[in-house]
């Protein structure tokens, strides 16, 4: 019966320092935890990543292409805040070398035989909005950024699983509401809006993150990646392999020399 009573009081003392906190406390763990779970060096030691596998678009809620795809991620150093400070290229079909797209710190241009033609600057623009409101970038690359701020939404259920949600938002005023899995403490959901300059209204955008596996020294990572724009499915990658610190060359991330640009689209 005594132990009984410890027990209950420990599980009491626990609960009431968990309601002891505020929005901004619990938020702040929850994120913590998040990271602590992905890692925690080991996560924030990434320096560069490869994911293969397949990788599926849709228009319309409908299938509209499927390919290999090999998308390739460098950390820069932190910068300023606002500043992308990472470079990817993403390459889909079974020649590599026959198409990519590379984002760039200073731009964006996709690459075939002909040359390299720079993206539009509103495909750009979403681009650097998507990486710096990505609960991963942000754990990599944005903690401790001033004017980041964690708030706890509190506690819901995702998927029959109960979830930490927390919002995110950054000294520009941009939000991103992520769910944490309550058991694992991994994300498994964010959302955020962003404004369509076309139609004048906003987008809802939603990430769905799968299927985590070690990737090297204790950090993890989603093998599993769903993207959807206002209610319908627009992206989804189910990796083969994600490998982390190989050293991935300059080449990759740079436009040759020699390479002939091409105009850029009005």
């Amino acid at each position: 019966m005594k132990q009984v009573c410890l027990v209950l009081a420990a599980c009491w003392a626990a609960g009431s320092a968990l309601a002891a906190e505020t929005a901004q406390q619990r938020g702040k763990r929850v994120v913590d935890e998040a990271l602590a779970a992905l890692g925690g060096q080991a996560f924030l030691k990434i320096e560069d990543r490869l994911e293969t596998g397949r990788a599926y678009s849709f228009y319309n809620g409908e299938l509209n292409g499927l390919s290999v795809a090999r998308l390739y991620t460098r950390y820069l150093s932190s910068g300023l805040p606002g500043k992308l400070n990472q470079r990817e290229r993403e390459s889909f079909g079974k020649k590599e070398e026959s198409s990519a797209v590379l984002f760039t710190e200073d731009g964006a241009w996709e690459i075939t035989y002909r040359g390299a033609k720079p993206l539009e600057d509103q495909r750009y623009a979403n681009y650097k909005d998507s990486v710096q409101r990505n609960i991963f970038y942000i754990l990599r690359q944005r903690m401790g950024e001033p004017g980041l701020t964690f708030y706890s939404m509190g506690s819901d259920r995702y998927e029959n699983r109960p979830v930490e949600i927390v919002d995110i938002t950054d000294a520009e005023g941009l939000t991103v509401t992520v769910y944490f899995d309550q058991f694992s403490k991994l994300p498994a959901k964010q959302v955020y809006r962003r404004r369509n300059p076309e139609f004048k209204d906003f987008d809802t955008e939603v990430s769905l993150f799968g299927k985590y596996r070690d990737v090297g020294g204790g950090a993890k990572w989603p093998f599993d990646v769903r993207r959807d724009r206002n209610g319908q499915k627009i992206f989804e990658m189910y990796a083969d392999s994600v490998t982390v610190n190989k050293g991935l060359t300059d080449d990759l991330f740079t436009l040759p020399a020699n390479l002939k640009i091409l105009p850029k689209p009005k």
